[in-house]
C-alpha cells in the first residue's frame, strides 16, 4: 500500500479535524472530496508530513508518518492549490530548482526539468519568467515542479482551480496520462465533482473528519442507493413525506421533477405502492444514471 492511515486523529485546539480516519490506498487515481470545513486539507497536510496527528498510525510509501517526514516529502510530489512561484525566475530553473530540493544532482535536475515542461505543454515557454505566466501556464508549471523528481505518488491540491474550460480539459488529460500511463498513483483533492468522476475511479469522501464513504465509485454508486426520477399529478407533497418516512431522500428539480434516492433494501414498487395509498398519479418514472453529485449530496447529507 503507498498510503496506510490508522486511527488518525488531528485537532486544532478544541476543533476536531480529523477524528479517526482509516485508509489504504494502492494504485491509480483517487479522489479526495469533502464539502468545506470536511478535513481534506489537514488530511493532505497530515500525509505530507506537515502535521502530526495526535492519536493514529500511518505510513507513506512505506515511510513513518510521524518519524520520517523528511523521507516522505523527498519521494512524493505535491501540487499545492495556493502559487508556490518563485519572481524573477525561469520556469526551467524555478523546475529545476524543485528537482535538487528532491535530492537530485542538479545535472540531472535541470536535464529533468526540460523533459517534464515539454511533457506539460511548457516547452515553448519554459525561459520567460514566471510572473508573465496565465493562470493555465502556471498551473502547469505547479505540475511540472511536482513531477521533476519521477515520484511514485503525487498530491494534487485542486489542480483546475481558476482555469478556463479548455485549460482545464487540457490538466485533466495530463491527470488522466500520469496516473494510468507514468505508474504513478495520484491522489486528488478538489471541489469540482466532475473533475474527480472524470480522473479517478476511486473516491474518499470526508465530513467533518470522518471517512463518511470510501470505495469505488461505480461500486459505491450501485449499492448505497437507487435514484429514480419521478414525474407526478395529486398531492405530491404527501407523497414525499412517506418516502421519506421510509428513508428515501427526494429532491425536487425546477420542473417539478422529483428524484427519489432509495435505499439499496428498498424496492421501487413501494413507491407505486405509496403513491397509490396517497391517490397521487404517477405520470413519468424512469431509473436515472447515478453521478458523483449524487453519491456525494446523499453520503454528506447535503440538502
Amino acid at each position: 500500500m503507498n498510503i496506510e492511515l490508522k486511527g488518525i486523529h488531528f485537532n486544532y485546539g478544541k476543533i476536531t479535524a480529523l477524528d479517526g480516519v482509516d485508509l489504504q490506498l494502492a494504485e491509480g487515481a483517487c479522489g479526495l472530496l469533502g464539502p468545506n470545513g470536511a478535513g481534506k486539507s489537514t488530511l493532505l497536510r497530515v500525509l505530507l508530513g506537515f502535521l502530526r496527528p495526535d492519536r493514529g498510525q500511518g505510513r507513506v510509501l512505506g515511510y513513518d508518518i510521524r518519524q520520517e517526514q523528511f523521507l516522505i516529502r523527498r519521494s512524493v510530489g505535491y501540487m499545492p492549490e495556493g502559487d508556490c512561484l518563485i519572481p524573477g525566475m525561469d520556469a526551467v530553473a524555478f523546475t529545476a530548482y524543485f528537482g535538487e530540493l528532491s535530492g537530485m544532482p542538479r545535472q540531472e535536475a535541470m536535464k529533468r526539468a526540460h523533459d517534464v515542461l515539454f511533457y506539460v505543454g511548457l516547452g515553448e515557454s519554459r525561459y520567460r519568467l514566471l510572473e508573465t505566466y496565465s493562470a493555465g501556464m502556471k498551473q502547469r508549471l505547479k505540475l511540472a515542479q511536482a513531477l521533476v523528481h519521477d515520484p511514485k505518488l503525487l498530491f494534487l491540491d485542486e489542480p483546475t482551480s481558476n482555469l478556463d474550460p479548455q485549460g482545464r480539459n487540457e490538466i485533466l488529460e495530463l491527470i488522466k496520462d500520469i496516473s494510468s500511463k507514468k505508474d504513478i498513483q495520484v491522489l486528488i483533492s478538489s471541489h469540482i465533482l466532475t473533475d474527480i468522476e472524470y480522473t479517478c475511479s476511486y473516491v474518499v469522501i470526508l465530513n467533518k473528519g470522518k471517512v463518511a464513504a470510501q470505495g469505488a465509485i461505480s461500486a459505491l454508486k450501485e449499492i448505497r442507493y437507487s435514484l429514480y426520477e419521478i414525474k407526478a399529478k395529486g398531492e405530491t407533497d404527501r407523497l414525499v413525506r412517506k418516502l421519506q418516512e421510509e428513508g428515501c431522500k427526494v429532491e425536487e428539480t425546477e420542473d417539478q421533477l422529483l428524484k427519489v434516492y432509495m435505499p439499496a433494501n428498498l424496492d421501487r414498487k413501494e413507491i407505486f405502492r405509496l403513491a397509490d395509498q396517497e391517490q397521487v398519479q404517477i405520470r413519468y418514472f424512469i431509473k436515472s444514471q447515478t453521478s458523483l453529485e449524487d453519491l456525494f449530496a446523499q453520503t454528506v447529507g447535503v440538502d
